[in-house]
């Protein structure tokens, strides 16, 4: 992963300005909560998780060097917990959209926070909050995405699949992420301006 190349095709003002990439970690998520005072947007990429975090207390499996895509990142929106209420959907329509742009394929949704194709889950998403009286002081982001994989682990081997292995194409995942960040932002902004207008 060279996070150079994430930074040289961003539009954002904010997110993925700071990453913070390792090549082993227990999770991204728990990751970027041990660390304080990072600035808004920064992200945490690891090429390799022991104990990556899905929903629900499950395990996400990211456990082939190089071939997939891991990261968190930390937003400070400080807007109603109900305003974010919708907000996994439009990170997963960013990430549908990202894929469409760069490589014109098609993925599903599968609500409210799995990314899917041919019924086999390519990709996850796992929203956390930190909340005060009803305000969002922090929105962990953390998605997980199959890319060249084509090997899995028994427990997932008939549930999950790759974008290498359901398209038989190599992507670049540092144009995944940038791409990404760079929808994503928009419509982030979107739902913060909406509060505070």
């Amino acid at each position: 992963m060279d996070k150079n190349l994430i930074y040289s095709k961003l539009t954002t003002k904010k997110i993925g300005k700071n990453i913070i990439l390792y090549d082993i970690i227990d999770s991204t998520q728990d990751e970027i909560k041990r660390k304080k005072d990072l600035q808004e947007g920064t992200v945490v990429i690891s090429e390799l998780q022991t104990k990556g975090k899905g929903t629900h207390g499950r395990v996400w499996y990211t456990d082939v060097f190089g071939k997939n895509i891991a990261f968190t990142f930390v937003l400070y929106p400080f807007i109603d917990v109900n305003k974010l209420e919708g907000i996994t959907i439009v990170i997963a329509k960013c990430i549908i959209n990202t894929f469409k742009i760069l490589y014109n394929i098609d993925l599903q949704i599968k609500y409210p926070n799995d990314i899917v194709c041919n019924s086999k889950k390519i990709g996850g998403i796992l929203t956390e909050t930190s909340v005060l009286n009803g305000i969002v002081k922090k929105l962990y982001i953390g998605i997980g995405i199959n890319i060249l994989q084509e090997n899995f682990n028994e427990n997932i081997q008939n549930i999950a699949s790759s974008i290498k292995k359901e398209f038989n194409i190599v992507c670049k995942r540092e144009d995944i992420i940038s791409t990404f960040f760079n929808f994503f932002e928009k419509e982030y902004l979107k739902i913060v301006r909406e509060f505070n207008e």
